[in-house]
């Protein structure tokens, strides 16, 4: 992960007169895990504050076991006119609650028109998107914050906006215990090598092939780990990836527990807690099992490891650095997709033994 990037600091808002903050959060799994050390220095700065975050209905049970935060506001977005009755009632939401303050993470302009319409007074976040006349505390992402990892982006914004200090090692994840014990039931009834290490594996990436470890290759992955060392791999991942992960498990010879589909998030993430490791692709899951302290091992093929990469002290990238890579396209403009291909299942058998994931070697 990048070091911070030094900048000249905004006067804080006034503690005292934020009485009740609402915090938009990002709309991807990965980004979530990455704007936490941000969220964790807004509630630093207002300790008393209710603090309310604002997500997707679909992500919300992130934040299940998080007693910190004070309220959840989960919202669904539907096409057409529809659309716009529930862009409505997302802004009489917002008003009915009175917010002293809203910290907008995402760049669209949807997050910053709620706010203003809700007429909260004061609006923070960059300036992009068109949205500028919107904010009232805004600053604009310099060349070399968007160079470092991107869990210094969301720590930026708030030091230039309002005057906030976080600490980018700040990312530790909250487990809701009832989903632990869900969790550790359902894999009771279906874990075959009980006794064996438990590696969790992400097959499918929502960005697309690019960042998509070939099928036969997690296969062999699942085979290797099951003949050199007697684990068991669960596929994790959001239903739209059941049929990859069912794709990979029939390749293989050992088989795998398929948990893509089965899971909400915030159940996922208890899921993870109760794995021995994780590899796989540059995904939501990936994020959340370095940050929960799991050996985790990113297998990165288009996109940028050191702007995007795992947190946490156990993890570790698999990239090839070839001539046109990284080219941050969803699909191989050359059709070879040789940054994924080059990086072989016995490299990250390898990675996994060494970040401890699979015991003593």
């Amino acid at each position: 992960m990048s070091s911070t990037v030094t900048t000249a600091k905004t006067p804080a808002v006034d503690a005292p007169s934020i009485q009740r903050v609402l915090v938009k959060e990002v709309n991807w799994l990965g980004d979530i895990v990455m704007s936490l050390p941000a969220l964790r220095a807004i509630r630093k700065r207002y300790p008393d504050a209710h603090i309310s975050i604002l997500i997707k209905k679909e992500l919300a049970g992130f934040f299940d076991g998080a007693k910190w935060i004070d309220e959840i506001i989960p919202y669904s977005l539907r096409k057409g006119l529809r659309g716009l009755s529930d862009r409505k009632r997302i802004v009489a939401e917002i008003r009915a609650r009175r917010f002293d303050l809203a910290v907008l993470f995402p760049n669209s302009f949807d997050s910053a028109l709620w706010p203003t319409l809700a007429r909260v007074p004061r609006r923070a976040g960059f300036v992009r998107d068109a949205r500028g006349l919107l904010l009232t505390h805004k600053t604009a992402p310099t060349a070399q914050i968007l160079e470092t990892h991107q869990v210094h982006y969301y720590l930026y914004m708030l030091r230039q906006t309002l005057g906030i200090e976080g600490d980018p090692q700040r990312f530790a994840l909250d487990v809701h215990e009832p989903h632990r014990e869900k969790m550790r039931a359902w894999l009771d009834a279906r874990r075959k090598r009980p006794k064996g290490k438990l590696i969790a594996l992400a097959v499918a990436a929502a960005y697309g092939p690019a960042k998509e470890w070939p099928a036969d290759y997690y296969a062999r992955l699942i085979d290797l780990l099951a003949e050199q060392h007697g684990a068991e791999c669960v596929l994790v991942g959001a239903p739209n990836e059941k049929r990859k992960s069912a794709e990979v498990v029939l390749k293989s010879k050992h088989g795998a527990l398929v948990a893509a589909g089965e899971t909400g998030v915030g159940e996922a993430l208890a899921l993870l807690a109760l794995c021995d490791g994780f590899a796989g692709n540059d995904s939501g899951s990936m994020h959340v099992a370095g940050a929960l302290g799991l050996p985790t091992v990113g297998i990165y093929g288009s996109t940028r490891a050191d702007r995007t990469g795992p947190l946490g002290e156990r993890t570790q990238v698999l990239y090839k650095p070839l001539e046109c890579s990284p080219c941050l396209k969803r699909t191989c403009r050359f059709g070879h997709y040789n940054c994924l291909k080059e990086i072989a299942p016995e490299e990250v058998v390898q990675a996994l033994q060494k970040r401890g994931a699979l015991g003593r070697g």
